[in-house]
């Protein structure tokens, strides 16, 4: 058996800038969806449907998985003490007061300043290469973020959060704050189609990882070996590993609701079988992984050489989805966050 080995270049693509979707549909569940069935690592069937048809590809015995984790309003503005302008994105809280933070100003913040928001002021920490550590000393950062915070969309939306992205960039599923950018996969499920998978008795589990602004980072190394993984906090409780086992036990499809839940249930099946797991994760798929628990997955379009695009070449091949890509971009689909999915009902790892 023959090992490729893929490097960062490998997975670029040039992707027309109107394909970018800069603002979601009115309806969550209009978006269309490129069904990719992998037949092997070289043949891929393609299907053009739309989301609020995936039910029709849904089994009473397969078993949705989604991440429940809430976005954090975590772009703040605000101004340095010299009165240079600031922007912070916070990436993780790890106190009441003290949070780990991205930090973009036209000069560096020094340990020891003082940084501005509204009528609250922040005290700078020691800095961990691209990572500041940010103390609160009045309000605690959840009251500060309600106070002054803006929804964090992506930056290659080349906007402001509006009003409107307060409820469009959160699933309507969101329960436990902490991620710092969407589920994406999830924000196409509205009740309207989560009442008709269940009306189809398929069963619903929900993980909690808190997706990080590390997941918008590029890969900087033509070596993918050599790419340090962002780290995300994440729980799979014993609930979750139940149901899986269930689902497994009745003939049906574990399917992964976006990369996240996926990330959160093979990390939770590290030690070779799925268990409950709290704590945090580097996992990095590449092509070769070899999957543990999931069989199926529901994904948005994802970034040129970014570590979700190399999750799903993993997942249904590489040269399948660069054939799906290929087609979605041919067939003017709508790209990223905001934009289409992906459906793929079978894998073609290892």
């Amino acid at each position: 058996m023959i090992v490729m080995t893929y490097h960062k270049s490998d997975f670029h693509y040039d992707l027309p800038d109107e394909r970018i979707a800069r603002y979601p549909l009115p309806e969550r569940s209009a978006a269309r969806m490129l069904v990719a069935r992998a037949m092997d690592a070289n043949t891929v069937e393609l299907g053009d449907h739309q989301v609020r048809d995936l039910p029709d590809y849904l089994d009473p015995a397969d078993l949705l998985v989604f991440n429940n984790t809430r976005v954090l309003p975590a772009r703040l503005y605000g101004h340095k003490a010299s009165g240079g302008k600031i922007e912070i994105l916070i990436e993780r809280l790890k106190s009441p007061h003290e949070a780990s933070a991205y930090i973009r100003a036209s000069k560096s913040p020094q340990a020891g300043s003082t940084l501005h928001i509204g009528d609250a002021t922040l005290r700078v920490g020691d800095r961990d290469d691209a990572l500041f550590t940010l103390y609160s000393d009045g309000a605690p950062w959840q009251e500060l973020l309600a106070a002054h915070g803006e929804m964090p969309i992506p930056p290659y939306l080349e906007r402001r959060a509006q009003d409107s992205d307060s409820e469009r960039y959160q699933t309507v599923y969101a329960k436990h704050s902490g991620a710092v950018a969407a589920p994406t996969a999830g924000l196409h499920f509205d009740e309207a189609l989560l009442a008709a998978i269940a009306a189809r008795g398929v069963q619903r589990a929900e993980i909690t990882l808190h997706v990080g602004a590390g997941t918008f980072q590029p890969v900087r190394h033509e070596n993918l070996a050599e790419h340090i993984m962002h780290e995300e906090w994440l729980t799979v409780g014993e609930d979750v590993v139940d149901a899986v086992a269930a689902c497994r036990a009745r003939g049906g499809r574990v399917i992964a609701v976006g990369t996240t839940a996926l990330r959160a249930l093979e990390s939770a099946a590290a030690g070779g079988s799925l268990a409950p797991y709290t704590g945090d994760t580097r996992l990095f798929i590449t092509p070769g992984y070899r999957f543990r628990v999931v069989d199926t997955l529901f994904t948005n379009f994802h970034l040129p050489e970014s570590t979700l695009l190399m999750l799903v070449s993993a997942f249904a091949g590489y040269d399948n989805i660069r054939a799906a890509y290929q087609h979605a971009i041919a067939a003017r689909y709508r790209f990223y966050s905001y934009g289409d999915a992906m459906f793929l009902p079978t894998r073609c790892d290892g």
